[in-house]
């Protein structure tokens, strides 16, 4: 059984991050990923905000080249889901789907979810019309007509990222105005395929093989009204994956991991980095960040252990 100095739980950018800067500390790392490599920030078509691409770099082309930099340091890699963590004798053991790592240092970055609508036909239609990634799903909706519903950065950016394939595209938002950044909000605006449904929520989605239709209801007159649409994209918000910590390590009420400045959790060996602790800015530039404030806190905590 291999023993590690590191174990990092999720390969977005903050474990990614993490994985550079332990692997080139030369401590011995792991990193478990279930899926590809990337996190939410590889599902993101072109990201504009993150420092050093005046142009610009495809979501998909930064994690790769991040996940190609980890390695090259020696950073293991394993595709595996983790099912438990349990303290052990000077570390902790981590539980897979198919393995047991034992290890010093567990830095968690599971990152987080899409939130769902949690309304009638959403669970039904998930993959026949219903999709929490337009860069995944965008091309199957090529001159359709389809409604993204949030008004955040992400609803807006996937919002213009279907423009480039649906003929119509409805932004279904609660409020009277968008969250978004202002630059983001103009090219919304500016947009002939995009159409905005104001202080409207969706309560239901209806169809028979796939997506044909919502039902909206207006929050200031509670007045429903029906949509024919192809296809829904929810940006809602998320929820941090943390179902594996809730009885080993401090969480909010809304089940994000407590951390400090140096990203120590409330269990002595345990870091946290990423969209899965409580914060105030999620950006693959905050989750590298923390990724490497985690990293040399777990170097720092390792050195201190030593006679």
């Amino acid at each position: 059984m291999d023993k590690f100095d590191v174990a990092i739980i999720g390969g977005g950018p903050a474990g990614l991050a993490a994985g550079i800067y332990t692997s080139r500390a030369a401590l011995k790392t792991v990193l478990i990923e279930k899926g590809m490599p990337g996190g939410l920030a590889a599902s993101t078509e072109m990201i504009e905000n993150y420092p050093g691409f005046a142009q610009g770099i495809g979501g998909p082309e930064l994690a790769m080249q991040m996940d190609a930099q980890a390695r090259k340091f020696g950073l293991e890699v394993k595709s595996a889901n983790v099912e438990m963590i349990i303290s052990a004798n000077a570390g902790f053991s981590i539980k897979t789907d198919d393995e047991e790592i034992i290890t010093r240092t567990v830095i968690v970055a599971t990152g987080a979810q899409p939130q769902k609508l949690a309304i009638p036909g959403e669970n039904k239609f998930h993959g026949r019309g219903v999709s929490y990634c337009a860069t995944c799903d965008g091309a199957f909706f090529k001159d359709k007509i389809v409604a993204v519903v949030g008004g955040g950065d992400s609803a807006v950016e996937e919002a213009l990222y279907l423009t480039k394939f649906a003929q119509k595209v409805y932004i279904i938002h609660r409020r009277d105005e968008l969250r978004a950044t202002k630059i983001l909000q103009q090219r919304a605006k500016d947009n002939d395929k995009i159409s905005f449904l104001w202080n409207t929520v969706v309560e239901q989605i209806n169809g028979e093989a796939t997506v044909k239709e919502i039902i909206t209801k207006d929050v200031r007159n509670c007045e429903k009204n029906s949509l024919q649409v192809d296809g829904v994209f929810i940006y809602v918000g998320t929820r941090p994956v943390t179902e594996i910590l809730k009885d080993l390590i401090d969480l909010d009420e809304r089940n994000y991991i407590l951390t400090d400045e140096n990203m120590c959790t409330s269990k002595s060996g345990i870091f946290a980095a990423g969209d899965v602790r409580k914060k105030s800015l999620r950006q693959v530039v905050t989750a590298v960040a923390d990724g490497a404030i985690a990293a040399v806190s777990a170097e720092k905590y390792l050195e201190d252990l030593k006679p």
